[in-house]
Order: structure tokens, then C-alpha cells, then sequence
């Protein structure tokens, strides 16, 4: 079937339904594109928002007028000119009143036009009031001197701009957002000094590079004087290409031990900032934050107090958490989509947009030139005929009182035009009287010497280029302002991780012999005390606080990390371990350690080896664990033992045959894994046969109290009772005395 059929009886043509839909699409698309969600390259507005400065200005709503209610211009836009919802009109003309939106306002609003806790909080356009700022003359000054093309409403009764003849780069100044079908735009503001800058540097340097033009936009500037931390190679591709990102950051300052933000980045609602950071406090997030107070005002548009819980909160990682999990920093995506002097939408690098505005620009001065050169020249030609009838003026009269057709008359006798005839005619009587040849000879010469300088420069690219120059310095020196969003190099914002957020509690970590696992709160907990399940018991403990994780020991040699502050508690039986951890089939779990990442464990093996390990070492994310200790042949993994400090600490090494050993710490090495060194010697044929092996080894300061058990019977020795039990590394050790031949285990009191 061909797309298009003619039908022979009532000449109507049909069309497919897939070719209808095509085109009707795709002439939406262009219309939303065009019409609606761009903005143009020459004065950086969309058609909604160029129609309602229009609008105002035909209200005659200038700086100096007096305010007129806004529903009177929202009227006139959708009446006129723009064929749409009201409500959609007045929003957009909200946004150009807001000066914490736009970088330069263009509205001048009067009553309540939303805050920046809440932009859209505004009052209806029936109680608002509104004229333009002084910064929209900028956009409108040149309207009427025949700088720009007109086109007919959207009923054909009226004409309105193309576009407005803006005296300076408003695109980039005040910026915009708009989605189309298929693409977007976010063109973000900046500063009017800097554009301006920038623009003459191209006026003057045709091939100035965007690093060139850089040395002066440095950066968007938004109406807010919050920190932008974009690195400078990020803001200099984002304008080659065009496209990229920026990111804000809030400012503050430390008073009196709290923080006080007072600046937010663009467009961050402050209510919203603080119920995100009372959010993470409700859910024990924050610990380490007390209080939270708005104390904005007036003259404080932005105060937000943030109270440490005490003075030993650092603040400076406090902030960079909350820049990392709340909008005091946010990013900003950057699109320079716009239509181009050409009439086609396209992303633009910053060189190419002030290349095209430029062009724009020189068109425009030059229309505007060239209409006032016309009116110029037709002024002339009507005063060349007002001194024909000065010189003449009783001939004139005459020839007016006594004639039918006096301009034929006039033309024929004075050799005069028909322009000048008309001229002459529609003189008042009493201006016949004015008609000093001197007035006229003066302002003759005025309209020569303009004359002249017109034609100079409208001959003379360089003048032309002089003179947009020189209008660019000026609406900057009248309107331009300091940068507001200060420029900062600032580190990646971190956010707190989840033990980090955990409050330092005291808790006993409880294991069973069954590979229960449980914690208790506090360390005066008596474990063995505790209930457990049919069949099983008390088997180990470790104490620590609950922002440290516990590392456990199986019987493979192979270490594993568990989170302690979510541990179930120790009223109930616990759980298994197993449900955390993947460890071997058959292992059993023989170690608990507790501490900081930099504390020193006592690792061994009832086969008589043993180093030193640093328990930051032994830590891992594997469910499977890590390898940590390697086990001799017929070797078993013993309890590990906590370092106080290696330099004073001593090794005690008992067998199950009852021999001790004590040697000094400092013997051993400290590794990540392995198998280590010797502790005491034990003929591995007899390790291997379970005849003998280290029953357990402890580590000994001088303040602490050895005690050995057998059976029933127990022994204390003083750090001075050792001393017969010395020797060397790896050796065989002393008999303990009569009745601690068969040792069943040994422990140390402080």
C-alpha cells in the first residue's frame, strides 16, 4: 500500500496510519523543540519567557513604573501571544523573579514569590504584583529600532519578536532548563563581568581557544554563595564539549563548638537538608550530633546550626559525611543544548556559543545602525524642504491659500520632493512662524555630523567591533556584580561506614562448643554462667566494643571477621556462626579475638610453633575466611593470646606433660600468616601420636599472675616464680612440680 491513495469519488486522499503518526510526531517533536523547551543562542530565552518580558513591556511595566497585579500580564501572555495553560505562564514568570534562581532577575516581583526553602510556596498571580528589573531594559533597549524580525501571533493579529536584541550573552548569564522530545538542555548562569570579559576577548582575538576564553569564565556562577569544588580540567572539558557535571558544596564555619552552614548550593531546600540529617539521627546514624536548629532570618537568609554531642566530635569528618549522604553537596548536570543562529537546536562548546552571539550581536547593532542611518537621512530631506519654505515662506502661504492642489504645486515650483511636499503641508500655522532658519541650519549640522559617524561606522568593521566592545563594557560596568559561587579544590566528601557510626559500647562476645555465637553488654559478664542448649556449653570469650568486629580462629587455621554490634544478645542462646561464616566441613572453631586494628595476638599451634599477628592482618570480607595460621602435621590450633606490649611481655609454653617454658616475646616474629617459629620443642613423632603437645601458651608482664591447672589442683606463680622456668627459644622446659605431670589448662590474672 503506497502512503498516499487517491479516491476517485469524493477526491479525498487517504494516508497511512504509520506514516500520519510519523509526521504528526515528528511535528510535535520540532514544535517542543523550537517553540517551547529551548532557549536561542541570541537571547538565551524560551518562547514563554521572551513573550512575558514582551508582554510586560507593552504593559508599559518598566523599572520605573509602578507594579501591576501579575494576573494583568499572565492575561495578556496566553491572550496575545502564548496559547497555553495560565498556571504554566505565571510559574515560568515566578522563576525569572526569583533571585535565588536566576543569577539576574528579570521580574521585579512584589508580595509572596517563594523562598528558598520552598520555590514554589508563591502566591497566586490574583495577589501578586510585578514590573521588570532594570537588568531587562538589557534585553528590550534596542526593541524598537528595527533590530529584529517579526512574526505574527498565533492568530495572525498581531506581531511579535523573533527573538529579543539582548546587549550582552543573557544565555549563559541567566541559564535555563528545558526537556524536549529527545534531548534536554541545562545551561547553568554565570557571572555578567566574566561573560562580558570573555566575549571582547573573542571580539578581539577571533581565534582565542576555550582555555583562552576560561581565563575569565572560570566557572558557572550560580546565586548562591555556596563553594563549587568541580576541578578546574573538569570545568574546562565540560566547556570544549559542551556537556559534563559540577558539583556544589555547602559552606561553614565552626561557632562556639557547633557548625553553622550558611550557604546552601543552588536550589537546596534548607528544611530539607535538616530533616535528611534528623532522619539518619532517628535511625542511630549520627551519634555523634546532639541538637539541630534553623535559625534563618532575614538578615541570615541561611543559618543552620549543627551541635556536636561533645568537643571531641571531629567536625571536619562529621561535615564530609554529611556532604556525602545529604544535599549540602549536590551535583549539577550540565547541557549546552540551545538553537543556534541558524534556527537548529545543537550542544555548543562556550567558544562557539560567544562566536554565534557575536555574529547575532553584529547583526543586530548593524540593523540597528542602519535604521537609525535611515531615519537620519529621511530627517535630513524633510529639513531641506523646511528651508525651502523658510526662504520662501510668503510664496509657500500663497501657493497654500490660493491653490486647489497645493503639493503639485509646491513640487513643481520648488523642485522639492513629494515627502518633502507632504512635510511642509502638515506644518501647523504657528510652527510656520518657528521655522528660524537658524534652528534648522543647526539641526541640520547635528544630523550631518551622526550622519557621517553612522555611515563610518557601518563602513568600518573595526568601529563596528569598537563600538559593540564599548556597549559591552558598559551594561557590564552598570549591571555586573562580584562572582558569588566562590571556586574551592576540595577533597572526594567520605561518608561514615557502619562501624564507624557505631557507638564504642563494652561487650563480651560468648562462643559456644557447639559454634553458638552471642554478645553481652559490658565486660563483668559470666560467661560460663550463661544458658545454653541441651548438649552443648561455654567453649570462649572475647571482650571489646561494638564498633570492633571479632575475628575467629577454626580448627583449619583459617581466620574470620563478624560484625559485633549485631551480634544477638546473650539473654537468648545466640546463633550459629555458621550462618555468617563459611568455614570448611568438619572445622571447629577454637579462637575468639577483640581490639583495635593495630592490636597484637599470641597465634600458635599445640605442635609448639607460634608468631605474632597484628589483627588488622587477619580481618577479611571472605565468608570463607583467610588462611592465617599453618598447621604442622598433627598440630591443633590453640586459643590465641592478647599483647599488652612485646618489649615487656614474656612467653609461658605448658605441654600436657607438664613441662613449662618462659622466654622473652621479642623472640617471636611478627607475620600476616604462617606457621612461625618454635616456642617450646617437642618431638613431632609425638605430637603427631598425641602423646605430647602444648596444652597453651600465655603471654606474661611482671604485674601478672601465672596460674596452671590439674586436674582439681591449681598453682599460682608470682612473676618471680618464673624465673626457674626460663630459657631459651624452643627448648624442652622445666618439669612443673609433683602432682602437674598431666596439665589441663592455664590462664593469666592481672
Amino acid at each position: 500500500m503506497t502512503d498516499i491513495l487517491e479516491i476517485d469519488s469524493d477526491g479525498t486522499e487517504q494516508v497511512s496510519l504509520k506514516t500520519y503518526a510519523e509526521k504528526a510526531y515528528l511535528d510535535y517533536s520540532m514544535y517542543v523543540i523550537l517553540d517551547r523547551a529551548l532557549p536561542h543562542v541570541g537571547d538565551g530565552l524560551k518562547p514563554v519567557q521572551r513573550r512575558i518580558v514582551y508582554a510586560m513591556s507593552e504593559l508599559g511595566l518598566k523599572a520605573t513604573a509602578k507594579f501591576k497585579k501579575s494576573a494583568r500580564t499572565v492575561g495578556d501572555v496566553i491572550g496575545k501571544f502564548h496559547p497555553h495553560g495560565d498556571s504554566a505562564a505565571y510559574e515560568a514568570m515566578v522563576l525569572m523573579a526569583q533571585s535565588f534562581s536566576y543569577r539576574y532577575p528579570l521580574v521585579d516581583g512584589q508580595g509572596n514569590w517563594g523562598s528558598p526553602d520552598d520555590p514554589k510556596s508563591f502566591a497566586a498571580m490574583r495577589y501578586t504584583e510585578s514590573r521588570l528589573t532594570a537588568y531587562a531594559e538589557v534585553l528590550l533597549g534596542e526593541l524598537g529600532q528595527g533590530t529584529v524580525d517579526w512574526t505574527p501571533n498565533f492568530d495572525g493579529t498581531m506581531d511579535e519578536p523573533a527573538f529579543l536584541p539582548a546587549q550582552v550573552p543573557n544565555i549563559l548569564l541567566n541559564g535555563t532548563t528545558g526537556i524536549a522530545v529527545g534531548m534536554a538542555t541545562d545551561v547553568p548562569p554565570h557571572n555578567l563581568r566574566e561573560v562580558v570579559a570573555a566575549t571582547v576577548r573573542l571580539l578581539e582575538s577571533p581565534k582565542s581557544t576555550v582555555a583562552e576564553l576560561c581565563e575569565h569564565v572560570l566557572a558557572p556562577d550560580f546565586p548562591t554563595n555556596a563553594e563549587i569544588i568541580t576541578p578546574r580540567e573538569e570545568v574546562l572539558a565540560l566547556y570544549e564539549t559542551g556537556r559534563g557535571g559540577l558539583r556544589m558544596r555547602a559552606v561553614w564555619e565552626k561557632e562556639g563548638g557547633d557548625i553553622v552552614v550558611n550557604a546552601l548550593p543552588h536550589q537546596v531546600s534548607g528544611s530539607k537538608v535538616l530533616e535528611q540529617i534528623a532522619q539518619q539521627m532517628q535511625a542511630r546514624k549520627l551519634p555523634m550530633v546532639a541538637d539541630l536548629r534553623d535559625e534563618s532570618d532575614h538578615e541570615n537568609p541561611t543559618r543552620l546550626v549543627i551541635v556536636p554531642r561533645s568537643n571531641r566530635v571531629d567536625l571536619e569528618s562529621l561535615m564530609s559525611h554529611l556532604f556525602a549522604s545529604t544535599d549540602l553537596e549536590r551535583s549539577y548536570r550540565v547541557n549546552l543544548n540551545m538553537i543556534g543562529i541558524d534556527g537548529r537546536p545543537g550542544v555548543k562548546s562556550l567558544d562557539r556559543i560567544l562566536r554565534e552571539w557575536l555574529k547575532f550581536r553584529t547583526v543586530t547593532v548593524r540593523r540597528r545602525l542602519e535604521y537609525r542611518l535611515d531615519r537620519v537621512l529621511k530627517r535630513l530631506h524633510i529639513l531641506d524642504g523646511y528651508l525651502v519654505a523658510f526662504l520662501n515662506i510668503d510664496e509657500v502661504i500663497h501657493i497654500i491659500r490660493t491653490e486647489d492642489k497645493p503639493k503639485p504645486a509646491l513640487i513643481q515650483r520648488f523642485k522639492i520632493s513629494d515627502i518633502q511636499a507632504e512635510a511642509i503641508l502638515d506644518l501647523k500655522l504657528r510652527h510656520l512662524a518657528k521655522l528660524e532658519e537658524i534652528s534648522i541650519r543647526a539641526e541640520q549640522d547635528d544630523l550631518q555630523k551622526e550622519r557621517d559617524q553612522l555611515q563610518k561606522v557601518l563602513g568600518s568593521d573595526a568601529r563596528l567591533k569598537t563600538l559593540i566592545k564599548k556597549e559591552l563594557l558598559a551594561v557590564a560596568e552598570t549591571y555586573g556584580d562580584e562572582r558569588r559561587s566562590i571556586l574551592v579544590e576540595r577533597g572526594e566528601a567520605k561518608a561514615f561506614s557502619e562501624l564507624e557510626l557505631l557507638t564504642a559500647d563494652p561487650t563480651t562476645v560468648v562462643m559456644s562448643q557447639k559454634g553458638w555465637i552471642r554478645a553481652a553488654k559490658g565486660h563483668d559478664i559470666d560467661a560460663t554462667s550463661l544458658s545454653y542448649k541441651s548438649g552443648d556449653g561455654y567453649k570462649m570469650c572475647a571482650f571489646g566494643r561494638t564498633n570492633q568486629p571479632v575475628v575467629i580462629l577454626d580448627s583449619t587455621g583459617r581466620a574470620y571477621t563478624v560484625p559485633s554490634h549485631n551480634l544477638p544478645s546473650a539473654r537468648g542462646q545466640g546463633e550459629p556462626v555458621t550462618g555468617r561464616i563459611n568455614p570448611p566441613s568438619g572445622a571447629t572453631f577454637e579462637g575468639l579475638m577483640m581490639g583495635a586494628e593495630d592490636a597484637l595476638f599470641l597465634l600458635a599451634s599445640d605442635a609448639g610453633y607460634g608468631f605474632v599477628a597484628k589483627l588488622g592482618d587477619l580481618q577479611t570480607k571472605n565468608r570463607a575466611g583467610k588462611a592465617a595460621i599453618t598447621l604442622p602435621k598433627g598440630g591443633q590450633v590453640l586459643q590465641p593470646a592478647a599483647i599488652g606490649s612485646v618489649d615487656d611481655s614474656l612467653v609461658a609454653a605448658v605441654t600436657s606433660e607438664g613441662r613449662l617454658l618462659i622466654f622473652p616475646l621479642a623472640n617471636l616474629p611478627q607475620m600476616a600468616r604462617g606457621k612461625g617459629n618454635k616456642i617450646i620443642g617437642i618431638p613431632s613423632a609425638r605430637v603427631q601420636a598425641r602423646e605430647e603437645f602444648v596444652i597453651a601458651i600465655q603471654v606474661v608482664t611482671a604485674q601478672d599472675t601465672l596460674v596452671v591447672f590439674s586436674g582439681k589442683r591449681h598453682q599460682n606463680f608470682k612473676f618471680k616464680d618464673l624465673e626457674h622456668y626460663r630459657g631459651e627459644r624452643g627448648r624442652r622446659g622445666n618439669k612443673l612440680p609433683r602432682g602437674f605431670q598431666k596439665v589441663d589448662s592455664m590462664l593469666v590474672e592481672a
